[in-house]
């Protein structure tokens, strides 16, 4: 096979919505389909494998794949419990190894999502990336590595104070609590907006946490909400800095470049790297 047919596969697993993307070996999308996730796990499969068939390059070097999960055997490849889907102990690897007839690295997609945007800021060496949408998702890469030790489940096991008691961050103040506390999506609050300011509060609290504990260069939003980041970022860059000490700095914290296909994005790079060797 030539150096310009070699392809990789990338497939964002979300929640809604899965987005699954062909890339050139230089990691540009030739082409992407978007499908709603099934929630039955078998009908699921089915709709992935007969979506591929309609791409029009069919071998691929190697696949990475991104999972809304919160409890994940990395060794078996056996995705246990997700954070927005009804599946459970599925051995998505081998199943997905499967469809696409080739190597598959799978992780956590806010990790992929923050190995994407890590990949594009090489001046920082530890990204700390947030995904703000259904719920609330975190990662560290550190020197464009994956750090797994930072827990799969992001904010939905941070426990912080929310009216008087012990809450998970993402039940408060993720995209869906937001609709869920205000009738309206992100994309249809303003810039200025009194619920704005409020958002930034309860976002405050979980950043001061992560900042506090993985002490990083760089924090990334991205996410659904991250999308909007120009209508709270420099509110919740403000909000950050007041609670800085000589102890703890706090970093800049910017939008993702590619809000809506970094993890597809980052499942190429991932795949890159568990499978140099890999040919298609």
């Amino acid at each position: 096979m030539s150096y310009t047919k070699i392809m990789y596969l990338g497939i964002d697993i979300g929640g809604t919505k899965t987005l699954a993307a062909t890339l050139t070996n230089e990691g540009v999308i030739t082409e992407s389909v978007k499908f709603p996730t099934p929630k039955d796990y078998a009908e699921f499969k089915k709709q992935l494998k007969d979506t591929l068939k309609g791409f029009k390059h069919q071998e691929f070097k190697a696949c990475g794949v991104g999972l809304p999960v919160t409890e994940f055997d990395r060794k078996r490849g056996v995705a246990i419990v997700f954070g927005n889907l009804p599946w459970q102990m599925v051995p998505i690897q081998k199943d997905i190894e499967k469809i696409v007839d080739c190597p598959v690295a799978i992780n956590n997609d806010a990790k992929l999502a923050a190995l994407s945007e890590a990949m594009l800021l090489k001046q920082y060496s530890k990204v700390l990336y947030v995904t703000i949408s259904t719920g609330i998702g975190t990662a560290l890469v550190v020197d464009r590595v994956i750090d797994d030790n930072v827990g799969d489940a992001g904010g939905a096991t941070m426990l912080l104070d929310f009216k008087g008691k012990p809450t998970p961050w993402e039940k408060f103040a993720s995209g869906k609590a937001i609709v869920e506390r205000y009738g309206r999506f992100a994309e249809d609050i303003p810039k200025g907006d009194p619920v704005w300011p409020i958002m930034v509060q309860d976002w405050t609290r979980g950043f001061l946490q992560l900042t506090a504990m993985l002490q990083p260069d760089v924090i990334v939003i991205g996410g659904s909400v991250g999308t909007y980041f120009d209508k709270y970022g420099k509110l919740l860059a403000a909000a950050l800095k007041k609670h800085e000490t000589p102890l703890m700095t706090i970093p800049p914290i910017i939008q993702a470049q590619r809000p809506n296909e970094c993890v597809v994005y980052g499942a190429y790079d991932y795949a890159k790297q568990k499978f140099p060797d890999a040919h298609a």
